[in-house]
């Protein structure tokens, strides 16, 4: 079977467990507008003077923002744990690929994935710059948290983070395509991964992470509830 390129293993060359779940799909609809959020986000914060588009886009925001009020569910709590009620909101899967639906995290792809290691490529557009022309140091470590739990993740064993650090070597620039690469090795108290982010030979910062090691059947599946109408 062809693989969806939104798919979680897009990209994969190896084998990963299957049938996790660590929430619930995004919609497609949802991908879209992330995207689409994303290009705007980053044409306003381009624009030098006051545009007429931007004053029509205000006010449909608001009205948008009133119809989706009432669709959405009144309780913004994750529907998450053994208390969970249907007025909660659905909780969608963040281990894999949370760009791609919310414009909040950065997009990547894994060109692959072994129990080790990994590579995959990234650019970072101009919502996400910091200093002039460059990448903001946060908008880095959240990309290092979500690789690398990906990474994790898709190997049946990951765990809460327990430690974060990065190192900035060199400046990252924006809109320049870019290498990262993750090693990883099981320790007594969990499990240790260092990312890099490469531009053309150069490792421009690492992250090293510490997390707790559980298995699969302890994270996924049984505590995050559906989408209302399906079944548990």
């Amino acid at each position: 079977m062809a693989q969806d390129e939104h798919s979680p293993t897009a990209g994969i060359i190896d084998d990963r467990p299957t049938a996790l779940r660590f929430g619930e799909e995004p919609l497609a609809q949802t991908r879209e507008a992330s995207a689409a959020l994303r290009r705007l986000t980053g044409l306003l914060v381009s624009l030098e003077h006051e545009h007429p588009t931007v004053d029509a886009m205000i006010g449909q925001l608001a009205s948008w923002e009133d119809e989706l009020t009432l669709a959405a569910p009144r309780d913004p709590r994750p529907r998450f744990g053994p208390e969970q009620t249907a007025q909660q909101r659905v909780y969608l899967d963040h281990a894999f690929d949370p760009g791609s639906f919310n414009p909040n995290f950065p997009e990547y792809r894994f060109d692959r994935i072994e129990t080790e290691s990994a590579r995959g490529t990234v650019t970072f557009p101009v919502v996400y710059e910091g200093p002039p022309g460059l990448v903001h140091g946060g908008v880095i470590a959240s990309f290092f948290d979500c690789v690398i739990q990906h990474h994790n993740c898709a190997l049946g064993r990951a765990g809460k983070t327990r430690s974060l650090t990065v190192t900035y070597r060199r400046p990252t620039p924006l809109l320049t395509d870019l290498d990262f690469d993750i090693t990883r090795e099981v320790t007594e108290r969990g499990l240790r991964s260092t990312g890099r982010l490469v531009r053309d030979g150069q490792v421009l910062c690492t992250g090293e992470l510490d997390s707790v090691a559980m298995s699969t059947e302890q994270l996924a599946a049984r505590d995050f509830g559906r989408r209302r109408g399906e079944d548990r």
